[in-house]
C-alpha cells in the first residue's frame, strides 16, 4: 500500500483490515462526502454485482456516500467485461481520463442511498 490513513477512515465510521478486500484505491472527496472505491480491472475484475455487494459489506457504516468505480486501460478492453459490470456503478477509461461511463441510475456521478440502487 502506498498510502493507508487509518485514521481518516476510523473518522467516517470504516474500520478495515489492511490485509482485507479493500479496492485497489480508495478516495475520499470531502467536499462532497464521498468515498470512491475504485477496482483495476487487471487486479480483481470489475465491480460485478457480487463485488459491489462485498464493498458494500465492507464499508457499511461509513458516513460518506460510496462510489463504486471501475477501471480499465481502454474501451476496447471493456469490452469483454461489459456484462459483468454492475448497475449503480461507474467505468473509468485512462485512454480518455477526463470522461466516465455510468451505468443507469438517477444521476451522473455519486452515491446511491440504501433502497436507491438495484444490483
Amino acid at each position: 500500500m502506498a498510502h493507508f490513513d487509518e485514521d481518516l477512515l476510523k473518522s467516517l465510521g470504516v474500520t478495515i483490515e489492511a490485509h482485507g478486500k479493500i479496492p485497489d484505491v480508495v478516495v475520499y472527496i470531502e467536499s462532497k462526502n464521498w468515498l470512491v472505491l475504485i477496482e483495476a480491472v487487471t487486479s480483481h475484475g470489475p465491480v460485478n454485482p457480487k463485488r459491489r455487494g462485498e464493498l458494500k459489506a465492507l464499508f457499511k457504516g461509513c458516513k460518506a456516500g460510496l462510489v463504486f468505480v471501475t477501471a480499465f486501460f481502454d474501451r476496447a478492453s471493456m469490452v469483454k467485461y461489459l456484462n459483468d459490470i454492475s448497475w449503480e456503478t461507474e467505468v473509468w477509461v485512462a485512454d480518455a481520463p477526463t470522461h466516465l461511463i455510468h451505468f443507469n441510475g438517477e444521476r451522473f456521478l455519486g452515491p446511491y442511498e440504501d433502497g436507491e440502487d438495484e444490483t
